[in-house]
């Protein structure tokens, strides 16, 4: 290696460093996506940064960005659903389940008493997102197995509480508007549709009384996932 090319390397090694050493703003908890942009941080290490500003890829750095296009995902459905707040919906997000360390992405109280487990994905429009034989497809890809998580976090959510949660998982990808799916109790929709399905699924269950402190009482049993 010449030593003009090293001397290139190392000025944009210091550049990255003191550009790109310091991690960004974490976003607070209980917000939307905010677990899945601490741990896109958590992985860009200033040595990841900086080899990744030298054009070198790593396992690492491709992992956060799969996490940063999940937490944009999250602050998206959360905004698609935000329209409902004003009918009375209680939307609680990135919430910690008392076992393990997971988390929920978004839990809904609908102001009938109904509560919702909520797991937006987003998946490239690429390919159409279907389900078919008892299988969740993408494409040709069987993704049955990315639903595992939220229907974990519905068990307890429904042992916790003691209430008969829902699990619906928001695909922000290619699902044909106005289609419902359901796999395994597992209500799949479009996130364009989230807000009409929610109102429609609510509609057609019998209310449920709750104490007015309902909302104060999930969030403090389930509190952010991050900040700990």
């Amino acid at each position: 290696m010449s030593l003009p090319l090293i001397a290139a390397l190392i000025g944009a090694a210091i550049y990255a460093w003191n550009r790109l050493g310091q991690p960004g703003r974490r976003l607070k908890p209980g917000t939307p996506g905010a677990s899945a942009f601490a741990r896109a941080q958590q992985l860009r290490t200033p040595l990841v940064r900086l080899v990744t500003a030298l054009g070198i890829q790593t396992r690492a750095a491709k992992l956060a960005d799969q996490y940063e296009i999940g937490g944009r995902g999250e602050q998206y459905v959360a905004g698609l659903l935000a329209e409902l707040v004003g009918e009375g919906w209680v939307f609680l997000y990135d919430r910690r389940l008392p076992t393990g360390r997971t988390n929920i992405d978004g839990l809904a109280i609908s102001p009938r008493g109904h509560v919702y487990v909520l797991d937006p994905k987003v998946m490239s429009a690429r390919w159409m997102v279907a389900v078919d034989g008892g299988r969740l497809w993408h494409g040709s890809l069987d993704v049955t197995d990315r639903l595992d998580g939220l229907l974990r976090g519905t068990r307890v959510v429904r042992s916790l509480l003691s209430v008969q949660a829902v699990p619906v998982a928001i695909i922000d990808g290619r699902l044909a508007n106005g289609r419902e799916y359901r796999l395994n109790g597992v209500r799949v929709i479009a996130a364009v549709d989230a807000c009409a399905v929610l109102r429609r699924l609510d509609a057609e269950r019998l209310p449920r009384q709750r104490p007015a402190n309902f909302p104060d009482i999930v969030a403090r049993l389930l509190p952010p996932y991050t900040g700990r």
